[in-house]
């Protein structure tokens, strides 16, 4: 089978496409036949070596795609060849034809939910369940803040909010951006490149502020999020990529909690959980994922420099 494979870590250059052995399923194993891979930004973190998580060398990159299940180890009890499924996490990696997994790492995919769009389901919308739910606990009638709105995650964020009682505020750099946004749901979108953005988002609220805030890059917005959160609010730091300074006093002065969170560290019983919400959110269609563009396997490096250094629109996948 064809499958990218990294040799050294270092820019997306580094990713190649080769020739390797199929993998056979064993015990819990299920080899799943892939007709989509989605890429995230972790995958370009991991890749350079300069992660908590970091893979060993050689390795084929990605957690997420979706496809048909090939076979099955002799001790899988909860699918069986031919099921319509999506990855969450895999023992040889998505960027392939192949990936093997255990299938624990397996979800079921609706009929109504495309490859494409099964390959981006996983990490976005495990990410945004888990910051939402899992770590903030946003209740019904609360005001929630997505900074970063347009991304993978930051539309999962709006999509699981949308058919609740809750208001959602998004943000985006650019006004097709923000149209995505307004259509996955979110009450008010907002453009933060904008330096009053933070004022408008006070003024959206009736200066009251925000419950919750699920921030995409911390290292840019997180001391200035405090100017639009409410008193006794909660951020979730989902993303950053970088250091800042940073003074206590304003989590002190609202009494504030600030979460991090990594989906690297969920336990098995709320990633089930998650899976759960997930199969019935797609089956229901308050969920469905956006891709943006669809990438040749061979490409793979391509879709690593646009997932970083282009504006956020939804998923990238690659196509085996």
């Amino acid at each position: 089978m064809k499958a990218i494979v990294v040799r050294e870590f270092g820019g997306p250059e580094v990713m190649k496409i080769e020739e390797v052995e199929t993998p056979r399923p064993a015990g819990s194993q299920v080899l799943v036949k892939l007709y989509a891979a989605g890429v995230n930004p972790v995958d370009t973190y991991l890749r350079t070596g300069n992660h908590a998580h970091a893979p060993k060398l050689p390795y084929t990159p990605g957690k997420d795609g979706a496809g048909i299940v090939e076979a099955v180890g002799g001790e899988v009890s909860r699918f069986r060849p031919g099921d319509r499924v999506y990855t969450a996490d895999s023992l040889t990696g998505t960027y392939a034809e192949y990936s093997l997994c255990d299938e624990n790492q397996l979800g079921r995919l609706p009929e109504n939910i495309s490859f494409e769009q099964g390959a981006g389901i996983w990490t976005p919308y495990a990410t945004s369940y888990r910051a939402l739910f899992q770590k903030a606990m946003v209740k019904p009638g609360e005001v929630v803040l997505i900074h970063g709105a347009s991304g993978g995650v930051g539309l999962a964020a709006v999509q699981w909010l949308r058919d609740s009682a809750y208001t959602v505020i998004g943000t985006a750099s650019s006004e097709e951006g923000r149209r995505l946004v307004r259509d996955c749901g979110a009450a008010a979108a907002l453009d933060h490149t904008d330096e009053t953005h933070f004022a408008q988002v006070s003024e959206q609220t009736g200066g009251r502020g925000v419950d919750v805030v699920i921030e995409m890059l911390a290292n840019v917005n997180l001391e200035r999020d405090f100017e639009c959160l409410a008193m006794r609010g909660r951020i979730v730091v989902v993303g950053n990529r970088g250091s800042i300074q940073f003074t206590p006093r304003l989590a002190m002065t609202k009494d504030a909690t600030i979460y991090g969170m990594s989906l690297f560290n969920s336990s098995q019983k709320e990633r089930d959980e998650i899976h759960a919400a997930i199969f019935d959110g797609l089956s229901r269609g308050v969920l469905a994922p956006h891709v943006r563009t669809s990438i040749p396997l061979a490409e793979a490096s391509r879709s690593h420099h646009e997932v970083i250094e282009s504006k956020a629109l939804g998923k990238i996948v690659l196509i085996p």
